[in-house]
């Protein structure tokens, strides 16, 4: 006899429904078979990538940290005690497990060049490098010194920087200041959008 999940979870529903109605009381139960499935996991605190609101998350991994050991992701949930979303999450963040683990995941730089109809592997120096020589030519071949005028305005309007809402206030004071220093003019924050 073959068992679908689908008739698994119908038939496990219905029993706790049968159950509850004759007076037991199921909620140990189902506390008991939600603390076995992370029962062996490590808990890392982290914040939801998704939007600017930074929900908290707790990421459970199983792995016994040894040095080569891959910790492998069992189970993404709301942090009961974060200020912000005090355990719950969107749609969006409660699929944040699966982001994780998508096999299609892109985990290092690829680049598509001029009239290629293919994707290529690179270097993380080398997607730096390129980055950095196309916007030194960007500003060089683009920046203005004086409006029409004749005021100096030494502003670059070809460059746009947006952070992310999970980039540290480190991080985003560094990236304004260089910005700015590059003369950048469309400089924003995914907390704004």
């Amino acid at each position: 006899m073959d068992i679908s999940r689908r008739t698994f979870i119908q038939s496990t529903v219905a029993g706790g429904a049968v159950l509850s109605a004759f007076g037991f009381d199921v909620t140990p139960v189902y506390a008991q078979a939600k603390t076995l499935k992370i029962s062996r996991t490590s808990e890392t605190r982290s914040t939801c990538p998704y939007c600017s609101v930074s929900c908290g998350v707790i990421i459970h991994t199983l792995g016994d940290k040894a040095k080569n050991a891959v910790p492998q992701v069992v189970h993404v949930e709301g942090d009961p005690d974060h200020p912000i979303n005090r355990g719950t999450l969107c749609p969006k963040g409660a699929s944040l497990e699966q982001d994780i683990l998508n096999p299609r995941r892109l985990k290092k730089p690829e680049v598509r060049r001029p009239g290629s109809y293919k994707w290529e592997d690179i270097s993380w120096d080398q997607a730096i490098d390129e980055i950095a020589h196309r916007v030194k030519k960007t500003r060089d071949d683009t920046f203005i010194q004086q409006d029409a005028n004749g005021k100096t305005v030494n502003r670059c309007e070809t460059i746009a920087w947006i952070g992310g809402c999970t980039d540290t206030n480190e991080f985003n004071y560094l990236v304004g200041k260089a910005m700015r220093s590059l003369g950048v003019c469309y400089l924003e924050t995914q907390a704004r959008v």
